[in-house]
């Protein structure tokens, strides 16, 4: 294309980009809520997105037995019913993990804090005696303690004081945060709607996504265009199965050495730890504080114990079994994955955690390829 057949055309557009460039950084605040505005529309839609992606991991598996299991006697009936049946059986599978670990995980802590409740004056009193103990110790070395008295009515009246003065805005706060709720949980059916949509005409859109970017950009544009979406989903798809595989690693460590400790609910922590790795190295500290607190209402020296010890299997999967298995899912080398989701952690939060590691994959992979080319070029090795 000649670059000078559309002058004006090619001026006024520099000119309307440069104007909305300058009123954007005079007016910060508007543009700032303008694209607030805009996120929490399309929030749904990009929700869906990223659902419909997760659960095409499963789906195309599934898709794959499908055709396996009719490969020898293959029908119209048989591909008309694919899609349905897979994505149905998929989305089932992904729901049924999700409810069983909240069963899982709930019936103990209801079980944990009944418990607790049950034995809280037999806490009380020994936490009382070991306070009495220390202060007599103390008193030998000229160190003096308040004494501890722990009156379970004065506790009742206290709390209710607490509520009575502060009522009115825990019911407000906690109108506030019903209100937000319904409105997530809103958004969260529209997205798996949009999701189930999306994988079920994916090839479809796929098609008319290629012919947009055909249509719009020179040939040269959209072959690169294809590549890179191909390697983003590639990319994406190796990370999600990578922090599965990764998941199932951890949870599994922390079982056996729960029972080798002698700790309390260890199928729950460990389903509950293995669950919050997903998210990336620091994930698992997550579901630590539920986790103590679980152990720490039967038991509080047990807790600082599984405290101690998750800590240190932490450390060891962080800095070795997480860049190993996730790197080498994604392409990635172990001491990058580690600086990806140090950097992405530190720049962008729990986001940025999520995503560093399959977009770092990415920009190797080009990196790689721009490096590999040149060298070919200049007839040096690679």
């Amino acid at each position: 294309m000649d670059p000078n057949k559309y002058p004006l055309k090619r001026t006024l557009g520099v000119i309307t980009f440069a104007l909305l460039l300058y009123w954007g950084l005079q007016h910060p605040g508007q543009v700032a809520a303008l694209l607030s505005t805009l996120f929490a529309l399309i929030s749904p839609f990009v929700v869906g997105c990223a659902i419909a992606f997760i659960v095409n991991v499963l789906l195309r598996p599934v898709e794959q037995t499908w055709d396996r299991l009719w490969a020898k006697q293959p029908k119209p009936i048989h591909q008309t019913l694919k899609r349905p049946v897979c994505l149905l059986l998929s989305t089932l599978i992904i729901a049924g993990v999700i409810f069983a670990l909240f069963f899982i995980v709930l019936p103990a802590l209801k079980e944990s804090v009944e418990s607790f409740a049950a034995m809280l004056p037999q806490h009380l009193a020994t936490l009382e005696t070991w306070w009495t103990n220390l202060r007599d110790l103390l008193e030998g070395y000229g160190i003096m303690l308040p004494a501890l008295t722990l009156d379970l009515e004065k506790i009742y009246t206290a709390v209710l004081d607490f509520f009575s003065t502060y009522g009115q805005t825990l019911m407000d706060k906690a109108l506030g945060f019903t209100t937000t709720f319904f409105s997530a949980a809103v958004n969260f059916v529209l997205a798996v709607i949009f999701a189930l949509y999306v994988l079920a005409q994916k090839e479809t859109l796929c098609r008319q996504v290629r012919k947009l970017t055909q249509a719009l950009l020179p040939g040269k544009a959209a072959s690169w265009l294809a590549d890179l979406a191909a390697l983003t989903n590639r990319s994406f798809s190796n990370f999600i199965t990578g922090q599965l595989t990764e998941a199932v690693i951890l949870g599994s460590l922390c079982f056996v050495g729960m029972v080798l400790f002698r700790i309390p609910y260890a199928a729950v922590v460990s389903v509950l730890i293995g669950f919050t790795a997903l998210i990336p190295i620091f994930g698992a500290f997550i579901g630590i504080f539920l986790s103590a607190f679980l152990i720490l209402l039967v038991s509080p020296i047990k807790a600082l114990w599984f405290v101690v010890f998750i800590l240190v299997l932490q450390q060891i999967e962080g800095n070795l079994i997480y860049p190993r298995v996730v790197g080498k899912s994604v392409g990635l080398p172990g001491i990058w994955v580690l600086a990806a989701v140090t950097v992405g952690g530190n720049a962008f939060g729990l986001v940025g955690m999520l995503l560093s590691v399959p977009v770092c994959s990415i920009l190797y992979t080009l990196l790689r390829q721009l490096v590999n080319s040149r060298l070919e070029r200049k007839g040096l090795e690679q």
